[in-house]
């Protein structure tokens, strides 16, 4: 018996990409950010393919990206920066943001990449924002292109298992 074996080519002409950030902490995001479009580009994904949209804070990210998959996004990447501080607040909005992408990408059977960093500090939210080596948002957003070309492929009638 062979195994089929799921290894989708990137999409990247052709879809529809919502990024959902977090102006919360916005001295990371912008770099996840920009880490996020530069995958995207690379991919060959045009700009006017691309929705921003800015919330408050991490906590409002799965609502933004529940409403970019309701706008026709093929799915969406959430960038932010939780950072712990000396009160439990930390655990609520991580955990909260965490399990609410988890919930949207399900509800709407799309990809919703949680690229939300959850550091204890700020020199660690820093290093993994670093847009010269390690950004998160870049590699989240590659994660993404490799979901849509996954879930396309098992959505019958889409991909190829028909």
């Amino acid at each position: 018996m062979a195994i089929r074996e799921l290894a989708p080519r990137r999409p990247g002409r052709g879809i529809r990409i919502g990024i959902a950030a977090a102006e919360f902490n916005r001295f990371i995001t912008d770099q996840l950010l920009e880490g996020a479009l530069d995958a995207l580009r690379r991919a060959g994904v045009d700009d006017d393919a691309i929705t921003l949209a800015w919330v408050p804070g991490a906590y409002e990210l799965p609502l933004a990206a529940d409403r970019l998959l309701a706008a026709g996004c093929d799915g969406v990447v959430t960038l932010g920066a939780v950072i712990r501080g000396g009160t439990p607040h930390f655990d609520y909005v991580a955990g909260e943001c965490a399990s609410g992408c988890m919930r949207v990408g399900l509800d709407h059977g799309k990809p919703v990449v949680f690229g939300v960093l959850t550091t204890d500090t700020i020199e660690q939210a820093l290093e993994r924002a670093a847009v010269d080596e390690g950004n998160k948002g870049y590699d989240v957003t590659n994660g993404l292109l490799q979901m849509i070309a996954l879930v396309d492929e098992l959505t019958p009638g889409e991909g190829g298992n028909e």
